[in-house]
């Protein structure tokens, strides 16, 4: 049985502005009205209203403008970003990511610390407070991207992005992924820089002073891997690559070769197989070859003979 009594509004004076607020943000309410708007007894508009009020939060949690939500937020985030990076027309970010870029001017050198951002057409890395573009690059203007292991004061190994520009310059990146930027960075230039980052099928038109299998200590987040796969070595350039890698994932300039050695020790190759390279930016590259004698004639007839001496 019904109570045919009519609700009737109730004021309670201890009840505040906060503790409605507070209900609504935290329960919600929800309105049915019925309106009718009469002149001389002569009703002229109606209203129904069915409506829930309710924070944000207690809104999702009920599944209720989820869309939107998303929607907005979405959109919220592509504005920031764009005012952020004063994006130019038709360009569109591929990924970001926390990094810093290694600053080497004079004395000081130094990490700072930023968001890395590649987009279809620069990469750069801002700082967001205060705001300001800590370094940048146009996509083609980079001659040369690759993973560099670097020793930490912590003694602890980690992967950098070494970018080398068209002219020569060499920037150093962090990233939170750095084999995934370096990836989409790859994937990004394909097609703009065939003469810095050759397929496997570049530089066929120049004579090989060497093209056979090695093996190469590809530098990982884990520690380094070694992986076959195969060199050429042409006056210019040598590249490696695994059968499984869409692009090499070794290439150096004979220019920057500063000395070839045999390493003692055991590598894939076997006892005394390991060649190491060492380039003018005071890095390692360490091969292993099934011949490493003959390997090590071909490098070092390849490399510039100041860098030998």
């Amino acid at each position: 049985m019904t109570d045919p009594t009519p609700m009737r509004p109730t004021r309670e004076p201890r009840v505040t502005l906060d503790d409605l607020v507070e209900v609504l943000l935290n329960k919600g309410a929800v309105l049915h009205l019925d309106l009718i708007v009469a002149v001389a007894d002569i009703p002229l508009i109606g209203v129904s209203v069915r409506a829930a009020i309710a924070g944000m939060e207690t809104m999702l949690e009920y599944g209720m403008m989820r869309n939107w939500d998303e929607a907005t937020r979405a959109w919220a985030e592509r504005s920031a970003v764009r005012r952020a990076l004063d994006l130019r027309e038709g360009e569109s970010v591929v990924r970001r990511m926390s990094g810093g870029h290694l600053l080497t001017e004079g004395v000081y050198h130094g990490w700072r610390p930023g968001t890395v951002y590649l987009t279809d057409q620069r990469l750069l890395v801002l700082r967001e407070e205060p705001r300001e573009v800590l370094w940048q690059t146009e996509l083609s203007a980079v001659g040369a991207v690759r993973l560099k292991p670097e020793q930490t004061v912590g003694a602890e190994e980690r992967l950098r992005l070494e970018v080398r520009s068209a002219g020569g310059r060499r920037d150093l990146l962090s990233a939170r992924e750095p084999e995934a930027l370096h990836d989409l960075l790859v994937k990004a230039l394909a097609g703009r820089l065939a003469p810095a980052l050759p397929t496997g099928s570049a530089g066929e038109d120049e004579p090989p002073i060497a093209d056979g299998h090695l093996w190469y200590e590809e530098p990982r987040r884990s520690g380094p891997l070694w992986r076959g796969g195969r060199a050429r070595l042409t006056a210019d350039r040598l590249t490696w690559k695994s059968p499984v890698d869409g692009r090499p994932a070794l290439v150096l300039d004979t220019t920057d070769v500063a000395g070839v050695e045999r390493a003692a020790g055991y590598g894939p190759g076997g006892e005394g197989s390991v060649l190491v390279l060492r380039t003018t930016a005071g890095e390692e590259i360490r091969l292993s070859a099934d011949d490493p004698e003959r390997w090590l004639r071909w490098l070092t007839s390849a490399a510039p003979e100041p860098a030998l001496a």
